[in-house]
C-alpha cells in the first residue's frame, strides 16, 4: 500500500540526519545568521553617524504580516531548491546506490514504492518551507529590534489570500524541480546525476529566459518560452499574485501558459519515472 511505502521512506529518511539537516535547516539558519550580521553592521554604522546617544529609528514601522507574505513568495529561491535536492536525490537514488531495491520491491508494487518516495519528498519540502518562514520571521523581528523600529502586524483577508497562493505556488515550483531529479535518478541509477542534472538544467533554463531569449527570438509571453522555462512560468504567476507594476507589464494570457508549464514539468517527469521504473530490471543495480 502507498501508506506503507510513505511510512517506510519517512523512517529511512529520518535516520539520515545529515541529509535532513542540509535539506531543511541549513539554508534558514544561514539566512538568519547573515541577516542578523547585516543588520548589526548597519546599526554600527548608523551609530557612528548619529552618535552613540541618539536613537536610531531607521525607517518606519516594520509590518511583520506583510513581511510574512513577502517571504512566502521567496520560498522557491535557488538556495532552497539546491539544498532540498540533497535530500531528494538521496531518497530517490539511495536504493540504487546501496542495491536495496531487490529487497523492498517484493513488499509493495513498484508505482507505490516510487510514489512513497515522492510523498516523503513533499513532506520534506513542506518542512523546509515552514522552517524558512520561521527563520524569516525571526530575522524580521531581529531587524526591528536592532534598528529600533516599531513592529506592527497587518494580516487581513487579502494578505491571507496572497500568503496562501504564494505558499502553494512556491510548493509547486519546488516539487516540480525535484521531479526532474526523480526521473534522472530512475533512468541513470546515479546519485550524482540526480544531484547535478537538475541544477545544470535549471541554470540553462535561466539563461534561456534571460540572455539567450533575444538571440533566439523568444518572448516571455510565448508558449514556447513558458514551456521551456518553468522558472520563468513561476515568476510570471508570482508577479500575477503580487500585483503592482510587474503584474501590469505581463503579456495578456500568460497565466494559463505558466500554469500549463508548471503542470507539465511536474507530471511528465513523474509519469516518465513511474513508467521507466515499472519496466526496469532491478537485478542490474
Amino acid at each position: 500500500m502507498l501508506a506503507d511505502a510513505i511510512r517506510s521512506e519517512t523512517y529511512r529518511l529520518l535516520q539520515n540526519r545529515t541529509a535532513v539537516f542540509w535539506s531543511v535547516f541549513f539554508v534558514p539558519v544561514m539566512a538568519l545568521a547573515i541577516s542578523i550580521i547585516g543588520q548589526l553592521v548597519i546599526q554600527s554604522r548608523a551609530v557612528k553617524i548619529n552618535g552613540a546617544n541618539l536613537p536610531l529609528g531607521l525607517g518606519g514601522p516594520l509590518d511583520l504580516g506583510q513581511a510574512l507574505v513577502s517571504s512566502a513568495g521567496d520560498l522557491a529561491n535557488p538556495a532552497i531548491l539546491a539544498f532540498l535536492l540533497i535530500g531528494a536525490a538521496t531518497l530517490y537514488a539511495g536504493d540504487y546506490r546501496w542495491e536495496t531495491w531487490r529487497l523492498i520491491s517484493a513488499r509493495n508494487s513498484r508505482p507505490n514504492l516510487l510514489l512513497g518516495k515522492v510523498g516523503v519528498v513533499k513532506l520534506l519540502t513542506l518542512a523546509a518551507m515552514l522552517v524558512f518562514l520561521l527563520a524569516a520571521s525571526m530575522a524580521d523581528v531581529a531587524k526591528a529590534t536592532i534598528l529600533d523600529r516599531p513592529m506592527i502586524f497587518t494580516f487581513g483577508a487579502e494578505q491571507a489570500t496572497d500568503f496562501g497562493l504564494l505558499f502553494l505556488l512556491s510548493f509547486v515550483r519546488v516539487v516540480q524541480f525535484l521531479m526532474v531529479s526523480l526521473l534522472v535518478a530512475t533512468v541513470t541509477r546515479s546519485l550524482l546525476a540526480a544531484l547535478f542534472v537538475p541544477l545544470v538544467l535549471g541554470v540553462g533554463q535561466s539563461f534561456l529566459g534571460g540572455p539567450l531569449a533575444g538571440p533566439l527570438g523568444l518572448e516571455p509571453g510565448d508558449w514556447l518560452m513558458q514551456l521551456l522555462a518553468p522558472g520563468l512560468a513561476f515568476d510570471a504567476l508570482k508577479a500575477t499574485i503580487q500585483g503592482g507594476m510587474e503584474s501590469a507589464a505581463l503579456p495578456e494570457g500568460i497565466a494559463i501558459k505558466a500554469v500549463t508549464s508548471l503542470v507539465l514539468w511536474t507530471l511528465a517527469p513523474l509519469a516518465g519515472a513511474i513508467a521507466w521504473f515499472s519496466r526496469q530490471d532491478l537485478s542490474k543495480e
